[in-house]
């Protein structure tokens, strides 16, 4: 090698290598952007620097920008740079455009230098976790981190894969490294207030925000995160300050209109709501809560269509998502389609614990198509105002194909799981158990799979085992899905005060949560706490309306047992209106209309009672 070309591989080799030093801004990015302008000074006067081109598309991924990433590396190239040293980085350009394929090409276009192996694997690792090839990713992280073991920056991507293959416990071990190797990476940190939001809940999250801002007060995804954490919280003020700090950073964001929107519906200002979503322009259709939002905002905009719609692209993805099904069920009952709204119901109304409005709202259903016996046990089922013990979801293949397949292979979940169903279904759940302790054995850093031997040993009684399962499951994950599940189990095996703490635990860590609302609302009314019943079911009220009959009667209970008669009666009969065929409503609303001297009205409600009850 010549003198002049050892020189500049060398350069080439500590550019590649190097952070991105220099810059004294005020906050990281501003270092960042700093250092960006004096190496666009520095190219400008020299035109043949190749090194400075190389720093500045490190920069510009830093700075998350793709585009300037591209041309500062094909500026490189174009300069004489090393196309063996530069192929990485001009993957990693077009992956954070969102071109993986152009991405794989470039690396795979010709060989690489042994030095940037490590960061090809990494761009390969994030563009196959996009594609959601979760197999795939973990070879190419695997191999990443055997060249990068100590790149803070890449275990927080490693927390990212494993998050997304279920692993709670080993994202957390690699968030954590990431943290440990650098103490000011604000994306670990913000990460890691992820992780916590999960497992503690939305206030404990809030601090590591908090953190991750400190380290760098202009990282866009710490903002937005943490503005939805306020927003579920309940601090609209605080929300809009981190959207309005995250807008002068990537103003076209869409996650930043979607939020926005978030608060417009929250506001009951609809019009704006449906503004800011389609200012999305389609790079959130594929995310669950938007398509839901959509449906809802279209549905009280009057465009049931529209809102059923939205509904079922929701519903192709996610079949068993019950708040879905209900908001489809009413945009097609209010567009005058009684077929629509049964189909979009069946799935809930054909379980024993279908909730109360849907039950109803099937009946009107049915009875409008002139299936008056259906719709006469729905509302049978509605007026009991109790809901069944939850089952699995059933499942339309063939018995002896799923437990041959799962016996075939019991560790991968795709099979596993619907064998489990199948088992509990047809009342073998001690195999049941068999398989799901099988599946937590490998995987016990994943929330579902205790969650599924929980189930699983629930069906067949064994209500310690389940406790068991559901406590190690609440340990990776404290929202709903566990904490309600270990609340019934420890019920069930005759710990009530434990399962009242359960409930009350994912009160204080999940506010926004309607079901520890009701259930600790129902708790204080067994034990005649009224001003707190009334407090949990004034929450759950204003966040459904006046559909549910269950809180509208608990919260006239508590309130004529504190003495406020006129309430309970307006709030009695607005339960009487929506289920004017509920004998114990129209008893407890003729006590009332008794006590308040309309002795006729009472006596009238009372024989319509016993009617109802023959």
């Amino acid at each position: 090698m010549k003198p002049r070309r050892a020189r500049t591989a060398v350069v080439l080799a500590l550019a590649l290598l190097a952070g991105c030093g220099g810059g004294h801004g005020e906050t990281p990015r501003q270092a960042l952007e700093e250092r960006r302008g004096a190496l666009l000074a520095a190219i400008a006067a020299n035109p043949r620097l190749i090194a400075e081109r190389i720093e500045l598309a490190r920069v510009a991924i830093r700075l998350g920008d793709g585009v300037g990433a591209e041309a500062a590396v094909k500026g490189a190239l174009a300069t004489g740079g090393n196309e063996a040293a530069l192929r990485p980085l001009l993957a990693r350009a077009y992956a954070m455009q969102g071109q993986g394929q152009r991405a794989f090409d470039v690396i795979d276009a010709g060989p690489i230098i042994p030095e940037m192996i490590g960061e090809a694997a990494w761009v390969a690792g994030d563009v196959h976790l996009s594609n959601g090839d979760l197999d795939a990713a973990r070879d190419a992280y695997d191999r990443a981190v055997r060249d990068l073991p100590r790149n803070s920056a890449l275990w927080v991507d490693v927390a990212r894969f494993r998050d997304a293959n279920a692993d709670t416990a080993g994202a957390r071990d690699a968030v954590d490294y990431a943290i440990e190797l650098d103490k000011a990476n604000s994306a670990a940190l913000a990460y890691k207030a992820n992780l916590i939001r999960t497992k503690d809940g939305l206030t404990a999250s809030l601090p590591w925000y908090d953190r991750a801002l400190a380290a760098d007060p202009d990282n866009a995804d710490a903002l937005i995160e943490q503005a939805a954490t306020l927003g579920d919280l309940g601090r609209y003020r605080d929300m809009l300050r981190a959207l309005r700090h995250a807008a002068t950073i990537t103003p076209r964001d869409p996650r930043l209109f979607y939020l926005q929107a978030v608060l417009a519906a929250r506001a009951d200002n609809f019009r704006l709501a449906r503004s800011l979503l389609q200012r999305t322009r389609g790079a959130m259709d594929d995310v669950p809560a938007f398509l839901l939002l959509n449906a809802v905002v279209e549905l009280q905009l009057g465009g049931e269509a529209l809102a059923a719609t939205w509904g079922d692209r929701l519903l192709v993805d996610q079949p068993n998502n019950f708040a879905a099904r209900r908001l489809v069920a009413a945009a097609n009952w209010a567009d005058g389609d009684a077929d629509g709204a049964i189909e979009a119901l069946v799935p809930i109304v054909d379980r024993p614990d279908a909730d109360n409005w849907s039950l109803l709202l099937a009946a009107r259903a049915a009875s409008e198509l002139g299936r008056h016996g259906e719709a006469a046990d729905y509302l049978v089922r509605a007026a009991s105002l109790t809901r069944g013990e939850a089952v699995p979801f059933a499942t339309n293949r063939d018995y002896m194909v799923l437990t041959q397949a799962a016996d075939a292979q019991p560790l991968n979940p795709a099979v596993a799981i619907p064998a489990i169903a199948a088992d509990i279904i047809r009342g073998n759940s001690d195999r049941a158990v068999a398989r799901a302790t099988r599946l937590r054995d490998a995987n016990r850093g994943v929330a579902d799979a205790h969650i599924l031997l929980g189930d699983a040993a629930l069906a067949d009684g064994r209500f310690d085992l389940a406790v068991q399962a559901y406590r190690t499951a609440r340990d990776l994950d404290a929202g709903e899905r566990t904490t309600l599940r270990l609340a019934n189990a420890l019920f069930r095996a005759g710990d009530v005060a434990g399962s009242g703490a359960a409930i009350l635990a994912l009160r204080d860590s999940q506010p926004s949560s309607i079901a520890a609302d009701r259930l600790a609302g129902h708790l204080a009314m067994d034990l005649d706490r009224w001003d707190e019943a009334i407090g949990h079911f004034n929450r759950v009220r204003a966040r459904i309306g006046d559909r549910d009959v269950v809180v509208l009667r608990e919260l006239a209970r508590a309130s004529a047992a504190k003495g406020d008669d006129t309430r309970a009666l307006a709030l009695i009969d607005r339960a009487y209106r929506l289920q004017p065929l509920n004998a114990e409503i129209m008893r407890f609303y003729a006590d009332l209309l008794a006590k308040r001297g309309s002795r006729q009205a009472a006596d009238d409600l009372r024989d319509k009672a016993a009617q109802v009850g023959r």
